[in-house]
């Protein structure tokens, strides 16, 4: 991987550009993470206020700069921002590996936004991280992420019984995986 600055690089597609999150985000990210159903799929509490995202996206921010994460905000070109998504994680040495995330604001479901941001994504993975596996962890229910993923070639690989703990108790989620050689 190149020398990582602790800033998501700017990608761009034909509808949208993905740029480095930033503070001032919080207010139009706050529908993604607010709205009940998709809190679930995410294994979060809805957030309830700015301030909640503002503290969210501090820790997203402090993550990157460590090297943890890579988030993205979605812009349109207008430059309003609709959502959010990149590598909750990676691991280079040894298995060459990242674990997408992602969440748009419900406004945007359905219209293909999120299949071009990630296919942003997965190219800077596998072309520019040197990935050989991206993963993704979908809620069973969760069927518009499910078809997302198969529609980018991504495999289900099976269910991770109460893999994490979430405000309502443990929960099962579906580990997805797509290798380069797949890409």
């Amino acid at each position: 991987m190149k020398e990582h600055s602790g800033t998501a690089p700017v990608l761009t597609g034909r509808r949208l550009t993905l740029r480095a999150l930033r503070q001032e985000d919080a207010e139009a990210l706050l529908p993604c993470w607010s709205y009940p159903e998709a809190a679930v799929w995410l294994g979060i509490k809805p957030l309830a206020s700015k301030v909640e995202a503002e503290e969210l996206i501090r820790l997203l921010l402090v993550m990157e700069h460590e090297e943890e994460s890579l988030r993205w905000s979605i812009t349109l070109p207008s430059g309003k921002v609709i959502g959010s998504c990149g590598f909750n994680s990676w691991q280079l040495a040894g298995a060459f590996r990242g674990e997408v995330g992602f969440e748009l604001s419900p406004a945007y479901w359905g219209r293909g936004y999120m299949r071009e941001a990630l296919t942003l994504v997965l190219g800077y993975g596998f072309e520019e991280m040197g990935l050989n596996r991206v993963e993704a962890q979908c809620h069973p229910a969760n069927l518009r992420s499910a078809r997302l993923l198969a529609s980018l070639g991504f495999r289900r690989e099976g269910t991770l019984r109460e893999y994490r703990h979430t405000p309502s108790g443990y929960q099962d989620v579906d580990l997805y995986a797509l290798l380069r050689r797949e890409w």
